[in-house]
C-alpha cells in the first residue's frame, strides 16, 4: 500500500497536486483488534506535530486479510458511509449490499471459489472427499455454497467438521480420529490458515500423511503455515489463490526500506532487529544484541519481506490502493453543473466526505500498468479469476506455490479451467500422478448402479444389465431396453440383432421334409401311370377308377401343398399354405368318401328289386365331392376375407431369436377348415366301418377304414403337438401331419391294389374276383 501511494503521489497523471497520507494498524488478525483499529480510523485525528495540525477524517480503509476480521471493520465502518476495500476477504457473506453497504474487494467472493473448488474436486475425478472448515461466516458459509455446488456435481462428501483456534485440544484430536477412519483420501479444506495450522500439527503428530488436500484461498497461500513440519501432512496440496502479478519497482522498494524510530512509524523495527539481530533502541543488558550501525540493507537479505515471488496479494493490495486514487480522481476532476450528486453538484474539494468517495468506487473502470482490469459489480465483486496452485518444495528446501492452471468463471462451461503447459504438479505422498478417491469403483459398461441405503449416491453396486437390456457408458443409472429385435450382447454394453429363425429348403429338417413331401408325390403320380396302364384291367375299374385318378391327383397335391409351408413366410405363402391345405385334403376325403359310398351302394344294388345305383351313378359321385370341395372354398373365402394370415415376428418365445411365422388371422377360419376335415374323416371313417365286412375281393372298405383310422389318429395327436411346439417346429409338426395322413391313405388304398397289379397278376381278372365274391355269398 505504501508503494502504491507513494508512486500515486509521484504521478502526474492521477491526482495531480493530491498528496495521499495514511495510517496503519495491526489487527494481528483479530476481531476485537480490528474493531478497535476501525474506531480509532472513525474517530478525528490530532498530530502533534505542525504540518498534520488540523483536523482529519478517514476517507477509505483497505483491509483486512482475513474474512471473519473484515466482517467486523464491514460492519462498523458500513453504518457511515466509509468504504472498505479487502485485498483478501472472500466470504459470500461480505457481497450482502443490506448488511454491508460500503464493502468492495479486489479477491473475488467466495461464492466464485466454492463453486469452483467442487468444479475442480470433479475434474480431477475425486467424488469421495471430506470437509473441513473454520467454524465462522467464512468457513460456514464457503462450505455450505461448496456443499451445495458438489452435490451438483456428483461429488459426495464423507465427513464435514468445523474448527476453531480456540476449540480444546479434544476436539482437534476427534478430528484427527475422523480423518483417519474415513476410506477418502481427498480433504477439502475451507479454512482459516491460523485455525488450520494448528489441525495439521496434530496431524504430523500422529503421522496421517499421504491425503491429498485441496485448499480455499484462506490457507493455500498463506506463507506463515509454509513450514517443513506442515508440508509434510499437506504435500502436493492444490487450491485457488488471487492471479499473481510482477508489480514492477516493488522488489526495490522493499528492499531500500529503512525502519523510523519516529512514534507511530515504527513497522520494520521488529524485522530489522530479528534480521540483523541488532537493536535500534537503546540496548540495555550485558546479553543485549549489538546496536545496529545504520548500514545494514534489506538488499543483502533473503528474507519474507522482500519475497515476491508471490505477489498476488501483494497485488490485490495494490488495486484497492488505486482503486481509491481513481475514485477521488473522478472527484476532483468533477465539473460544476455536471456533477452526480444533488442539483447537479460536485463534492467540496476541501471537505471531501467518505460517502461521495464511496460513490465514486462503484464507476471505477481501469487497468493498472501490470494488465489487470479493475471494476466492481453491483455487489463490490471483482470478476471472478483465479490461479491454481500447488504447494511444492525446491531444492533448497523452500516451500513454493506454483501456479499450475488457471480458473476464470466467466467463460463458458467446460472451458473454465486452462492447465499450464510445461509445468508439472506434485501430488500426495510426492506422486507425479493424481491420486484416486472414490467411495465405489466405476461401473464399467454392461452395467449400472444399484446405490446403497443409508450412503450417498457415489457409494453404490454394480449389477449386470437384465437379459435384453444393456448399457454403454460408465456409471450407468439405469439400463436401456434392447429394441424387440434385438438382444443384449454377452458383455450387455450392446445390442445385437437376433437371428431370425424359419424353416427353411436348406436345413437338414427342411430337406427332409422336401425329400418326403416330393416322393410322396411322385410315388402318387407313379400309381396314377401304373393306373392308367393297367386301367382296364378288372382290379382297376372294380375300384371306380375315376374316383381313384381323382384321389391320386389330390394325394399328389396335398403332398406338394406341404411345400409352401417351407421358407420365409410372406403374404401370399401364408395365405396359400393353409388353404391350399384345406381344399386339397377336403378334395382327397371326398373322394375316399366318394369310394366308400360307392362301394355300400353296390352291395345294395345286388340285392333283389334295389335301384339304389341309379340314385348315385357317376355324375352324382362327382356332383358330391364337386359340392363338399366347393364348401371348403367357400369357407376359406371368407377366411381370406374377413381376417386372413399373415406373416410376424414372434418375439416372445425366445428371448435371443426371432421365430418368423404365419399368424392365423382369425382362429376361428383356421379351425372351420381343420374342423370340416375332420367332420368328412369321421364320417368316412364311420361308413368304411359299416362296410368292412363285405368280400374281400371286391371290397376296399377294409382299407379305407384303415386310412381314415390313421388319418384321425395323426390329426388328433397334431392339435397339442401344434399348440406346443415351439417356433419353427410348429411348421414341421404341420408338415409331419399332412404328410404322414397323405401316406396312409396312400398306402393303406392303393399298395394292396398295385401289389396285386404288379405282383400278382394271376388274381386281378374277373373270374377270380367274381369266384371268391360267390363262394363267401354260398
Amino acid at each position: 500500500m505504501m508503494f502504491a501511494i507513494e508512486e500515486i503521489n509521484n504521478s502526474s497523471d492521477l491526482l495531480p497536486g493530491v498528496t495521499l497520507g495514511y495510517r496503519i494498524f495491526d489487527a494481528c488478525p483479530s476481531i476485537p483488534l480490528s474493531i478497535r483499529a476501525s474506531l480509532n480510523l472513525m474517530n478525528r485525528y490530532e498530530s502533534g506535530a505542525s504540518s498534520c495540525s488540523r483536523l482529519s477524517t478517514v476517507h477509505a480503509v483497505i483491509g483486512e486479510t482475513t474474512s471473519t476480521s473484515t466482517i467486523g471493520i464491514a460492519r462498523t465502518m458500513g453504518p457511515f458511509h466509509i468504504p472498505v476495500i479487502s485485498h483478501s476477504a472472500t466470504c459470500a457473506c461480505l457481497s450482502n449490499r443490506h448488511d454491508y453497504p460500503s464493502f468492495f474487494r479486489t479477491i473475488p467472493s467466495d461464492i466464485y471459489q466454492s463453486r469452483a473448488l467442487a468444479k475442480l474436486v470433479k475434474h480431477f475425478g475425486w467424488t469421495w472427499v471430506g470437509a473441513i472448515r473454520t467454524n465462522s461466516d467464512y468457513g460456514n458459509e464457503g462450505m455450505a455454497t461448496f456443499l451445495e455446488a458438489a452435490e451438483k456435481e456428483g461429488v459426495c462428501v464423507e465427513y464435514s467438521v468445523a474448527i476453531y483456534r480456540t476449540d480444546h485440544r479434544k476436539w482437534f484430536l476427534e478430528v484427527v480420529d475422523i480423518i483417519k477412519k474415513s476410506t477418502s483420501k481427498v480433504i477439502v479444506a475451507f479454512a482459516d490458515g491460523t485455525d488450520l495450522d494448528i489441525l495439521i500439527k496434530e496431524l504430523h503428530a500422529q503421522k496421517v500423511t499421504g491425503l491429498q488436500w485441496v485448499g480455499s484461498e484462506g490457507w493455500i497461500t498463506y506463507r506463515y503455515i509454509a513450514s517443513p513440519v506442515n508440508y509434510a501432512v499437506v504435500q502436493g496440496a492444490v487450491g485457488f489463490a488471487a492471479l499473481n502479478a510482477h508489480i514492477p519497482g516493488l522488489q526495490e522498494f522493499l528492499a531500500d526500506s529503512k525502519p523510523s524510530t519516529a512514534p507511530g512509524n515504527q513497522g520494520l523495527l521488529e524485522l530489522w532487529e530479528k534480521v540483523f539481530r541488532c537493536r535500534l533502541q537503546n540496548p540495555s543488558g550485558p546479553e543485549s544484541p549489538p546496536a545496529c550501525t545504520g548500514r545494514e540493507s534489506l538488499r543483502d537479505t533473503n528474507s519474507r519481506f522482500t519475497d515476491t515471488t508471490d505477489a498476488s496479494l501483494l497485488n490485490n493490495v495494490y488495486k484497492a490502493t488505486y482503486a481509491v486514487a481513481h475514485a477521488l480522481h473522478m472527484l476532483y476532476t468533477c465539473e460544476d453543473d455536471l456533477g452526480p450528486f444533488e442539483n447537479n453538484s460536485c463534492a467540496d474539494k476541501k471537505n471531501v466526505q467518505p460517502w461521495q468517495v464511496l460513490h465514486y468506487l462503484t464507476k471505477v473502470n481501469f487497468t493498472t500498468k501490470v494488465g489487470d482490469e479493475v471494476f466492481f459489480d453491483e455487489l463490490g465483486d471483482p470478476a471472478a479469476r483465479y490461479a491454481l496452485v500447488n504447494w511444492q518444495m525446491d531444492e533448497t528446501g523452500y516451500i513454493v506455490f506454483k501456479t499450475i492452471g488457471y480458473y476464470d468463471a466467466s467463460k463458458a462451461e467446460g472451458q473454465q479451467f486452462e492447465m499450464k503447459s510445461g509445468v508439472k504438479a506434485i501430488w500426495a505422498g510426492n506422486n507425479p500422478e493424481v491420486p484416486r478417491s472414490i467411495c465405489s469403483e466405476h461401473c464399467l459398461p454392461g452395467t449400472r448402479r444399484a446405490f446403497v441405503k443409508g450412503k450417498p449416491v457415489c457409494c453404490f453396486d454394480c449389477i449386470l444389465c437384465a437379459d435384453g437390456e444393456f448399457s454403454n457408458t460408465t456409471n450407468a443409472v439405469k439400463c436401456d431396453k434392447c429394441l424387440p429385435e434385438y438382444k443384449s450382447n454377452q458383455e450387455r454394453n450392446n445390442c445385437d440383432a437376433k437371428a431370425i429363425e424359419f424353416l427353411t429348403f436348406r436345413e437338414l429338417m427342411g430337406i427332409l421334409l422336401v425329400s418326403f413331401s416330393v416322393f410322396g408325390a411322385c410315388l402318387s403320380m407313379t400309381i396314377a401311370l401304373v393306373f392308367f396302364r393297367y386301367r382296364q384291367t378288372p382290379i382297376v375299374r372294380a375300384n371306380n377308377s375315376e374316383l381313384s385318378f381323382l384321389l391320386l391327383f389330390s394325394l399328389t397335391l396335398c403332398f406338394l401343398c406341404s411345400l409352401t409351408f417351407i421358407g420365409r413366410p410372406t403374404e401370399w405363402s401364408c395365405m396359400l399354405r393353409h388353404t391350399a391345405f384345406g381344399i386339397t385334403f377336403v378334395l382327397c376325403i371326398s373322394c375316399v368318401l366318394g369310394k366308400t359310398v360307392v362301394v355300400l351302394m353296390a352291395f345294395r344294388a345286388t340285392l333283389p328289386g334295389s335301384s339304389v345305383m341309379k340314385w348315385f351313378g357317376p355324375f352324382q359321385q362327382r356332383l358330391s365331392v364337386l359340392s363338399f370341395t366347393l364348401l371348403q372354398v367357400l369357407i376359406c373365402i371368407l377366411w381370406l376375407t374377413i381376417s386372413p394370415p399373415y406373416p410376424i415376428k414372434n418375439m416372445t418365445h425366445y428371448k435371443e431369436r426371432i421365430i418368423l411365422e404365419c399368424a392365423l388371422g382369425s382362429p376361428v377360419g383356421f379351425w372351420a377348415v381343420l374342423g370340416y376335415i375332420g367332420l368328412l374323416a369321421i364320417l368316412c371313417f364311420f361308413l368304411a366301418f359299416l362296410a368292412r365286412k363285405l368280400p374281400d375281393n371286391f371290397n376296399e372298405a377294409k382299407f379305407i377304414t384303415f386310412s381314415m383310422l390313421i388319418f384321425c389318429a395323426v390329426w388328433i395327436t397334431f392339435i397339442p403337438a401344434y399348440v406346443s411346439s415351439p417356433g419353427k417346429f410348429t411348421v414341421a409338426v404341420e408338415i409331419f401331419a399332412i404328410l404322414a395322413s397323405s401316406y396312409g391313405m396312400l398306402f393303406c388304398i392303393f399298395l394292396p391294389k398295385c401289389y396285386v397289379i404288379l405282383l400278382k397278376p394271376e388274381n386281378n381278372t374277373r373270374k377270380h374276383l367274381m369266384g371268391k365274391f360267390s363262394s363267401r355269398s354260398l
